[in-house]
């Protein structure tokens, strides 16, 4: 993270340069207000067992390690030895092994760098319609869309909508983000970072059924305002013996009854419509 933090120092050095300076600052700040969330929750995240993280030290290069947290929750440090680092965050970490090499008199005021590759010790579960669901371990700075991605992606029955749910100081909240939505409009902010033991959950997509007169009659995804002639031509269009007069949909009620109601071409379809195409009787 502080090597990170040293390229947008340079990089705003070379933005105060640019002949439009106000140009300069504006780009200056948004890059470092992209990286304030990495930094605050990088040095926030927790290590334990399983974890692999990366250590620097910097101007001490043969001290840059890689090396996995143990089930002691210990890792194997140069000259150090076994350092207990489980339960720390890790800023904490970092702290620690510099005022270890410090105080050992191997390292003067060593600046202590720690990049968590993997956080086996946290684990998230993706559910529902993915591809693979399962427990799967959380890597650093995780996000929504990363996490599906592990799981093999969406299945074809998989929704636009992903439901995630966390629980805090023993309170569960769920929220549901819409991906499509949220691609198009390139929002990063509704793509959250993941936590340990979040549930996401890919829903199902909606589904209606065209019936009757039609070349394959079936159930077929209900696409984001589907109208009834293009539930049709999801069913492969009209049979020889289709006829578009007298189109009729069953629709369950917000009361529950069903009932069958006159269609149109360009009315919308709804999630559980039947969409039923009667024998011309001509």
């Amino acid at each position: 993270m502080k090597s990170a933090i040293a390229s947008v120092s340079q990089m705003c050095l070379t933005f105060a340069r640019m002949p439009t300076r106000t140009l300069g600052r504006a780009l200056c700040l948004t890059l470092m207000l992209s990286l304030a969330p990495a930094m605050s929750q990088a040095a926030d995240t927790v290590l334990g067992a399983g974890d692999v993280i990366k250590v620097s030290v910097f101007g001490s290069p043969d001290l840059n390690v890689e090396v996995k947290v143990t089930n002691a929750g210990t890792i194997n440090f140069p000259l150090l030895g076994e350092v207990e680092v489980a339960g720390l965050a890790s800023a904490e970490a970092e702290k620690k092994i510099a005022h270890l090499l410090d105080s050992g008199g191997f390292v003067r005021n060593p600046q202590v760098n720690i990049m968590v590759q993997v956080l086996q010790s946290q684990q998230v579960s993706v559910l529902g319609q993915v591809s693979r669901p399962g427990r799967y371990p959380l890597g650093a700075m995780q996000t929504l869309t990363d996490m599906i991605a592990t799981a093999g992606g969406p299945t074809a029955d998989g929704a636009e909508s992903v439901t995630l749910t966390r629980t805090e100081n023993g309170k569960t909240t769920s929220y549901t983000v819409n991906l499509l939505d949220m691609v198009r409009a390139g929002d990063g902010v509704q793509n959250p970072v993941l936590k340990n033991n979040d549930i996401v959950f890919v829903e199902k997509a909606p589904r209606l059924y065209v019936f009757g007169e039609v070349q394959h009659p079936g159930i077929y995804r209900l696409e984001r305002n589907m109208t009834v002639l293009q539930a049709l031509s999801a069913g492969g269009g009209l049979s020889p013996r289709g006829t578009v007069r007298g189109l009729a949909i069953r629709r369950r009620m917000q009361d529950g009854s069903l009932r069958m109601l006159p269609a149109k071409l360009d009315d919308l379809v709804q999630m559980d419509d039947v969409v039923y195409v009667k024998e011309s009787l001509f």
